[in-house]
């Protein structure tokens, strides 16, 4: 599978990082609760763009991923571009389950996906202007994006 995408990130002109660590800690959820995992990890960061999360495939020692992506600034087409990547890989998965706010990979409509970005970004103006000090699209240490930052 890193291999797959691998190809296809370098296709796609999208830089790509290995990762492999012998003991990590991975923050989950599950069932509304938290759940760390602590040890090794493989994967692979695609970045797609600069206004969107690293994409993270970083499997835990029994091959679960449990992530996230956030493309609210990189626009509609890039969130597509990671579902179009994420669907490359799901024949490598038992179960592939995406939970997509944009509802994009459940529909494949592009015009439930904008109006969903185009609602997303109008809440985000309306905090910025009810809270003047407030910053938008702030990069993290780790390449996320925060929407907002009070």
């Amino acid at each position: 599978m890193v291999r797959l995408v691998s190809v296809i990130a370098d296709a796609e002109g999208w830089r790509t990082e290995s990762i492999k660590s012998d003991e990590v800690t991975l923050a989950r959820v599950r069932d509304e609760g938290n759940w760390d995992y602590i040890g090794p990890v493989k994967g692979v960061l695609v970045y797609l763009h600069e206004d969107c999360d690293p994409v993270r495939l970083e499997f835990d020692r029994d091959l679960y991923l449990q992530e996230f992506t956030k493309t609210q600034f990189a626009g509609v087409q890039i969130h597509i571009d990671v579902l179009k990547l994420l669907r490359a890989t799901q024949p490598f998965f038992r179960d592939l389950k995406v939970e997509d706010e944009g509802e994009y990979w459940e529909t494949g409509d592009t015009q439930i996906l904008t109006e969903h970005f185009v609602r997303t970004q109008k809440v985000i103006e309306t905090e910025l202007r009810n809270t003047p000090s407030s910053k938008m699209k702030v990069k993290t240490p780790d390449g996320r994006i925060m929407d907002l930052m009070k």
